[in-house]
C-alpha cells in the first residue's frame, strides 16, 4: 500500500511539471524532489510500526546484508513493493490515460535517453554513478536513522528517523534528477516502465536496479564494517 500511494502521489507530479508549458508554471525540479521526499516522510512514519517502512527494495536489500532482515522477508518485501508500485503507476494511467502518454509516464531515462550513439560509455557511466551514489547517501540515512546503539542513547532518535530518511530522498532527487530522472528505487522504477511500456522505457532500465543495489551493499559495509566498528559514546 505504501509503494502504491508513493507512485501514485509521485507520478502524477513528474506528469504534471512535464505537462506545464514553462518552468514558471509548475514546481519545477524543486518540486518534484519536494514530492518523492516529503511522500517518504509520511509513508515511514506511517508504515514504521507495521513492516519497519520498507517502501525501496534498495533498502531492503542493504537491510538484508547488514542481517537485519531475514531472506524470506526480504524477498517478500521486494516483490510487494514492485506490486504495489506496478499498480500505483496503473492506477495514474487509468485516470489520466491521455497525459500519461504524452508525459512519459515518470519512466527513467539517462540523460538524453540515447545510449546508441557515440556517447555510450559517458552516459551509462554518470547514470550509472548517480544511481550508486544516491542510493548510498539514502541507504546510509536509514542505517544512520534506525541504528540501535543511537536509539538506547537518544530516545527521540526513532521518533525522528522519517524526517533525515526523507529529506536524504528530497536532496538526493534535486542532485539526479537532471542525469537519470531519479531512480534510486528500484521499484519505483520498474512499475513506471511496465505501465508506460516504451521502448526508451526499457534501454537503460538495468542501471535502476544495478545502481541501487550496489549503492546499497556499499552503504551496508560501510555501516557494519566502519561505523559499527567505532567505539559506542555513552551520555555522561
Amino acid at each position: 500500500m505504501a509503494t502504491f500511494l508513493f507512485l501514485y502521489i509521485t507520478v502524477l507530479t513528474v506528469m504534471g511539471v512535464n505537462n506545464s508549458p514553462s518552468k514558471c508554471a509548475s514546481v519545477g525540479i524543486q518540486g518534484i524532489a519536494w514530492s518523492f521526499g516529503g511522500m517518504i516522510f509520511a509513508l515511514v512514519y506511517c508504515t514504521a510500526g507495521i513492516s519497519g517502512g520498507h517502501i525501496n527494495p534498495a533498502v531492503t536489500f542493504g537491510l538484508f546484508l547488514a542481517r537485519k532482515l531475514s531472506l524470506t522477508r526480504a524477498v517478500f518485501y521486494i516483490v510487494m513493493q514492485c506490486l504495489g508500485a506496478i499498480c500505483g503507476a496503473g492506477v495514474v494511467k487509468g485516470f489520466q490515460k491521455g497525459l500519461y502518454e504524452t508525459t512519459g509516464g515518470g519512466a527513467n531515462v539517462v540523460a538524453s535517453g540515447d545510449t546508441k550513439g557515440d556517447g555510450l560509455g559517458a552516459e551509462i557511466g554518470d547514470g550509472l554513478g548517480a544511481e550508486i551514489v544516491g542510493t548510498f547517501i539514502l541507504v546510509y540515512t536509514v542505517f544512520s536513522a534506525t541504528d540501535a546503539k543511537r536509539n538506547a542513547r537518544d530516545s527521540h532518535v526513532p521518533i525522528l528517523a522519517p524526517l533525515p530518511i526523507g529529506f536524504a530522498v528530497f536532496l538526493v532527487h534535486l542532485a539526479t534528477i537532471p542525469i537519470t530522472g531519479t531512480g534510486i528505487n528500484p521499484a519505483r522504477s520498474l512499475g513506471a516502465a511496465i505501465i508506460y511500456n516504451r521502448d526508451h522505457a526499457w534501454d537503460d532500465h538495468w542501471i535502476f536496479w544495478v545502481g541501487p543495489f550496489i549503492g546499497a551493499a556499499l552503504a551496508a559495509i560501510y555501516h557494519q564494517v566502519v561505523i559499527r566498528a567505532i567505539p559506542f559514546k555513552s551520555r555522561s
